[in-house]
């Protein structure tokens, strides 16, 4: 036996965003990468802003004495202040360094804050579709992943969560806007999920966190505001990431900001300090913090990506498919034109185009789509989508 029996389940269930990209290395091999739509990372093609450049630049000219050394496993303390400050201006929450931990990534802050809260056998309460990772991430941490389904707009309904909630509940992951669906919680949702869980551990007696994924919160478009889950529950956690505001998906650069108002909230930050150090991630990248603090309130172009946003969906209704139009991140989840969603992007990968099976983020009957890419691949992919969709009978 060379690795364990979970690690071989996991390896041959595997994800199917990476494996349609696989797939497509073969296609690329065979065709040409020229002649390839892929359709499927999310994946920024977008440079970093101006200003991180700047940043980078600065620092590079004029190195900070020990920038690159070890630091306290929570981060840099001013990098820290700069995120509170940020969320502070956002939230008019009063967050200070304190209740910022610098991480690996929105993936580390995650771990990290599931590693710090679960108990083995206690429950995570999930809204599909989904991040498929979410389920990883639980499971490493000894968790029990709860998958409640969400209504036809993708916005989670109350009454299956309210009944999904046990003693055994610890979490619940939300993710706005939402990857696959680009769908942006409201207020008015915010305001009833934060409700609810206050309702549910009156009534249990118990403490369940709404664990916050965000690493699309800038990325908003037709001037809808965030309303941060912060504003609506005590318990609350944020995990989020620089990778897609900033462009910098593989510099890993993150944070977790708890909750002021949050019961026992010191303990909570010691233990998620603690635990960013016993999974191996010891701290976050020391010269992406030294970068990001000054480029909180910077973001890449909203409004180029939101151009991407409308003309591929102008496009596809007008070829006939069906989706809720996406309110920020950068994702389309189109309904399939026949119910095996695995069959429709089989027909699509022979025009050379690659999408996602919804069942891949437990929406079947779904494709994902990304449209972080160059406008050449977007309009590429056109004409593969409108010979598939007159073969499964759409318009």
């Amino acid at each position: 036996m060379f690795m364990s029996d979970k690690v071989r389940t996991g390896m041959a269930a595997g994800s199917w965003i990476r494996r349609m990209f696989d797939e497509g290395n073969i296609l690329r091999q065979k065709y040409g990468a020229d002649k390839v739509f892929d359709l499927t990372l999310g994946n920024p093609v977008v440079e970093p802003p101006p200003e991180f450049h700047r940043e980078l630049k600065k620092l590079a000219d004029k190195p900070l004495p020990g920038m690159h050394r070890y630091m306290e496993n929570a981060g840099y303390a001013d990098t820290r202040a700069a995120v509170a400050k940020q969320l502070y201006k956002e939230t008019s929450i009063k967050l200070t360094a304190g209740d910022v931990i610098m991480t690996c990534g929105a993936a580390g802050a995650m771990n990290v804050v599931l590693k710090a809260i679960l108990n083995p056998g206690e429950e995570v309460i999930v809204f599909a579709p989904y991040f498929v990772e979410y389920l990883n991430y639980i499971d490493n941490h000894g968790g029990v992943p709860r998958i409640v389904p969400t209504d036809e707009k993708f916005l989670p309904r109350m009454d299956l969560l309210e009944a999904a909630i046990t003693k055994k509940t610890r979490a619940v992951i939300i993710n706005s806007p939402n990857n696959p669906t680009g769908v942006v919680y409201s207020e008015s949702v915010m305001k009833q999920i934060g409700n609810l869980l206050q309702k549910m551990e009156s009534e249990l007696g118990t403490q369940i966190y709404l664990l916050s994924d965000e690493p699309y919160r800038k990325l908003i478009y037709d001037g809808l505001k965030y309303p941060s889950p912060l504003l609506y529950h005590p318990a609350s956690i944020v995990a989020t990431s620089h990778s897609k505001d900033l462009a910098l998906p593989g510099e890993r650069i993150g944070y977790i900001a708890i909750n002021p108002n949050c019961p026992q909230k010191q303990e909570l930050v010691d233990g998620c300090i603690y635990c960013n150090r016993i999974l191996g991630f010891v701290n976050a990248p020391a010269l992406m913090q030294h970068l990001v603090k000054n480029l909180q309130d910077v973001t890449v172009s909203i409004a180029d990506y939101q151009k991407k946003r409308d003309f591929l969906y102008k496009n596809l209704t007008e070829m006939g498919y069906k989706m809720v139009k996406p309110q920020g991140a950068f994702y389309m989840f189109p309904k399939s034109p026949t119910p095996d969603d695995v069959e429709f992007v089989r027909a699509l990968q022979e025009q050379l185009v690659l999408a996602v099976p919804g069942q891949g983020f437990g929406g079947p009957g779904h494709f994902r789509i990304s449209y972080c890419i160059d406008d050449r691949t977007l309009k590429g992919a056109l004409d593969g989508l409108r010979k598939t969709a007159k073969r499964f009978g759409l318009k």
